[in-house]
């Protein structure tokens, strides 16, 4: 039976200084690819890049802001000049905020706007071109599981992750003919840095504590545990395997259950 092989392979991958981009990044060292890490602070991706050659694994590093198109032209670039290719595009790079709609702000709408759905757009259209010209590549969005069904008091991210998953639809249907596949993975819920701040807003917002919030989310999730990065990371490294192939404009849910479409 065939495995999980990414050797030979070259991997951008964004947000990957800390989180669930640092996972995914470490996850597709150990799996043979070499990494391009990309995060907006210059210092997380130079100590991920430092972990991944520290166990052997061939990676980069360069800081990124995904809302800058000429960052995210300067990202594809030093890694083309750098692996002479590009495999697999990883859109990790993300913000989310946790109040009510009338307290959001059009600046924090557009930050997260900017971030989640402009950054998508700027690193896919910049790698399409080598993906085509190769007639071969792998791209594979960070959605969420309230990318399918909205959350009260989370609109904003809520509406970039919808986004994200149109994003992934349609470049898929676009680029299929080119051998290209573009998936998403949907996340539930997590305790990276972003969801203990999510935990403590939500805590705020209710009235109770942080630990009460995170068995509430427990308790509705039918293997009653949290997710981990390292859950999410395999389904994506699967996605740009072998493995699935036959797979493009799916978004694949990995929430224990509790998101069941």
């Amino acid at each position: 039976m065939k495995t999980i092989d990414l050797r030979n392979k070259i991997a951008i991958i964004t947000g990957s200084g800390n989180g669930l981009g640092k996972c995914t990044a470490l996850n597709f060292a150990e799996l043979g690819a070499s990494i391009m890490v990309s995060d907006i602070l210059e210092k997380n991706a130079m100590e991920v890049r430092d972990e991944i050659r520290r166990l052997g694994f061939t990676a980069e590093a360069i800081q990124t802001d995904v809302t800058k198109e000429e960052d995210i032209s300067k990202l594809v670039e030093t890694t083309i000049e750098h692996f002479g290719r590009v495999d697999f595009l990883v859109n990790c790079a993300g913000v989310s905020n946790n109040k009510p709609l009338i307290e959001t702000t059009v600046e924090e709408w557009d930050r997260i706007f900017n971030i989640n759905v402009k950054g998508v757009f700027l690193a896919t259209r910049a790698v399409l071109p080598y993906m085509i010209k190769q007639q071969s590549g792998n791209i594979v969005n960070f959605s969420s599981m309230v990318g399918k069904e909205a959350y009260a008091n989370n609109v904003p991210y809520s509406a970039s992750k919808f986004a994200v998953m149109g994003i992934t639809q349609g470049v898929a249907k676009e680029v299929a003919k080119h051998n290209i596949n573009v998936n998403a993975v949907c996340p539930g819920v997590i305790m990276t840095d972003l969801m203990h701040k999510e935990a403590e807003n939500m805590a705020r917002l209710q009235g109770i504590t942080k630990e009460e919030v995170v068995q509430m989310f427990c308790e509705e999730i039918p293997l009653n545990r949290l997710q981990t990065a390292e859950d999410v990371a395999g389904v994506v490294a699967f996605l740009c395997s072998d493995l699935a192939m036959n797979m493009t404009g799916q978004g694949i849910n990995i929430t224990g259950g509790l998101m069941l479409h």
